[in-house]
């Protein structure tokens, strides 16, 4: 009797979570499609198709590689970054930071660990602004959908980015700036995984039964991730260049110049899109007249006020070091929407 009354509530509760996740999105926009306007509905489920499709073969290598760095235990030569001279430390935290195999979750204890350990805040911010911006899925998705000199500028900048940030803070720690930046931090148990600053890379993971454990659990996972995301993205892309005017997008962020470039980043703070879905539709906002320069800035600061990424930043330091990395965040944007639109 009690397992009858029990399962209303189960099936609610699976309900409800079924209700957020983007294949629930993607049902929802195109049945809206299906009843307003029942003659673009194949259109527009025949180009997310096919740009997802000419997609997965960056999809498929970007999770191939993405398990093996995390069955590998790759990221704790990522530590080695933190030792050293601080000017060598800002230039590898910067290289690593978009290299690195971390959840979210991850960078949070991992960061605090090396804070503990006396890593100078130069190098940590180094990391805290490049780590966002890229890694090898998002570096694939972003040469699928806006081709390869925008996926290696868009590296170029992360990198520029963390360099900016880490050597502004490290002439203003030389004045006296941020003598005391750090909250009291309590591990909260986020996802239970935070990766060792020791140890060594196990490249042959494949020879033990928990690696290959590991490397599938992280194959199948990523891979469903990246595909119900980048599913929405080119549904919405779809629907972009189909309903909004291109001269509208072509007044707001195209042309040259530093005000369309200095809109997108502002705007792209505020209305941030996950790292994969962001790409496909900036690929459809240029098609509308979107300027390049002002698309590299959009997907920089968005990806700099991720909630991810502001909350990484938010657990560990005080809100003045919180403020300065916004700051250097759509600063840096700017600059870099400009140099790439000038290149």
């Amino acid at each position: 009797m009690a397992d009858v009354t029990q399962d209303p509530g189960r099936f609610r509760n699976f309900a409800a979570d079924a209700l957020k996740t983007p294949w629930a999105v993607i049902a929802g926009i195109l049945v809206a499609v299906a009843v307003l306007d029942p003659g673009n509905l194949g259109s527009t489920i025949e180009f997310a198709a096919r740009a997802l499709a000419h997609t997965g073969q960056y999809i498929l290598f970007a999770v191939l590689l993405l398990s093996y760095l995390k069955a590998t235990g790759a990221e704790v030569m990522v530590a080695r970054a933190f030792e050293g001279r601080e000017t060598r430390m800002i230039f590898l935290a910067a290289l690593f930071g978009g290299l690195a195999p971390f959840c979210s979750c991850e960078v949070i204890p991992f960061i605090a660990g090396l804070l503990a350990l006396g890593a100078p805040l130069s190098a940590v911010m180094a990391f805290w602004l490049s780590s966002p911006l890229i890694d090898p899925p998002t570096l694939l998705i972003t040469a699928g959908a806006l081709g390869w000199p925008f996926a290696i500028g868009k590296a170029v900048a992360a990198v520029g980015l963390g360099l900016f940030g880490g050597f502004i803070v490290k002439a203003l720690m030389g004045h006296g700036a941020f003598a005391s930046p750090l909250r009291q931090y309590k591990p909260a148990g986020c996802c239970g995984c935070a990766p060792k600053l020791d140890g060594k890379p196990k490249w042959r993971f494949w020879t033990e039964p928990e690696r290959r454990a590991q490397f599938r659990s992280e194959f199948v996972s990523n891979g469903l991730f990246l595909l119900k995301w980048l599913a929405l993205a080119y549904v919405l892309e779809a629907l972009l260049i189909q309903y909004v005017p291109a001269d509208l997008i072509a007044t707001v962020v195209g042309g040259e110049g530093i005000v369309p470039i200095a809109t997108a980043a502002f705007v792209g703070m505020p209305a941030y899109l996950n790292s994969y879905v962001a790409p496909p539709l900036l690929a459809g906002l240029m098609e509308q007249g979107m300027s390049s320069g002002a698309a590299m800035a959009f997907m920089i600061a968005g990806s700099v006020s991720s909630i991810p990424a502001m909350a990484a930043v938010w657990s560990l330091v005080k809100p003045r070091v919180f403020a300065v990395y916004l700051g250097l965040g759509v600063s840096g944007a700017i600059l870099a929407g400009l140099l790439f639109q000038i290149i």
